[in-house]
């Protein structure tokens, strides 16, 4: 092969070695990009927070994150907390309440309640320095329930029985395989009643209102927001309107862009396989299936938490 033959060739590969690196460089500086954009006020001057709680309300740790997020951040001036859930566990509403009002130690809190906020959900909005309400919002429910299911005519029936040896008659009681015993009845009824004084008490002092008069409304009775503001359970009726207002009445400027800090989403790792992906083909990675396998891997198991072992239909 004649000399310059072969330089051309070096040259020409050369050039195709440095649009792969930089075809790669590109794709990581969008992968970057994107991270950084989805990325709560990634970037943002001052502006208002706002989260939103919606359906059960659990133990959530990456909801807890996220407003610990807020409550660190100087350039959030302020949080409005969006709530539409029926309620939860008694110890998820616990732990949200109380992330809020580290919230507030530093910053003005409004809580939003849309289409329903009560029993755990109303627990969560007493968080807040205000209450807003619509109209015709569902709120309240102020209460605890403990259920439990009751298997026992169902095994007589097909003639199933269990028998049990424990430590202490109300060891796993109440039981589903067999009517409670008074003494199991007496522990729970005991248990449910010291979180409702709990609860009765946190809307007594959040709302500034008597405790007696919140016994009385504390029946596990649902109101709209109008008989709830009558009440005394939220402060006012309206919405972004009745927001700016009170932004602009704890001198916070209520025209600062609201920005929503939500959860993860996963579309965005799966992008990020497909990016990935792309970056092996510009690289000679698909002559090995390596681009292949991150699509796959990225479009089916690549981001699921922890180690797993699942078994699941092939796809073609």
């Amino acid at each position: 092969m004649e000399q310059s033959a072969i330089a051309d060739r070096r040259h020409l590969r050369r050039k195709l070695t440095f649009w792969r690196v930089a075809t790669v460089l590109v794709l990581i500086a969008a992968a970057l990009a994107a991270a950084l954009s989805s990325w709560p006020a990634g970037g943002r001057q001052d502006h208002v927070a706002r989260v939103k709680i919606s359906g059960i309300i659990q133990d959530d740790q990456e909801l807890l994150e996220r407003l610990d997020a807020i409550a660190r951040n100087n350039r959030a001036k302020a949080l409005v907390v969006t709530i539409s859930s029926p309620g939860g566990t008694t110890f998820g509403g616990e732990s949200v309440y109380k992330a809020i009002r580290k919230v507030a130690e530093n910053k003005p809190v409004i809580s939003d309640i849309r289409t329903l906020a009560a029993s755990a959900g109303y627990m969560v909005a007493t968080a807040g320095d205000t209450i807003i309400a619509g109209e015709s919002s569902i709120t309240g429910s102020i209460g605890v329930i403990f259920q439990y299911p009751q298997m026992k005519d169902l095994l007589d029936k097909i003639g199933v029985s269990l028998d049990e040896i424990k430590s202490a008659p109300l060891k796993a009681e109440p039981s589903p395989f067999h009517p409670a015993s008074e003494e199991a009845k007496t522990m729970i009824r005991s248990m449910v009643v010291d979180s409702f004084d709990w609860f009765v008490d946190l809307v007594a002092e959040r709302r500034k209102l008597p405790r007696d008069e919140v016994l009385k409304l504390a029946d596990g009775s649902i109101y709209t927001g109008r008989q709830a503001l009558k009440a005394k359970l939220v402060d006012s009726l309206g919405g972004p309107e009745a927001i700016k207002a009170y932004l602009k009445s704890r001198n916070v400027n209520p025209d600062l862009e609201i920005v929503d800090y939500d959860p993860p989403r996963r579309a965005s790792a799966l992008w990020l396989a497909s990016s990935l992906a792309t970056a092996f083909k510009a690289l000679g990675g698909e002559f090995f299936g390596v681009a292949p396998l991150i699509e796959k891997i990225g479009d089916e198991k690549l981001f699921l938490d922890g180690l797993v072992s699942v078994w699941q239909v092939g796809r073609n």
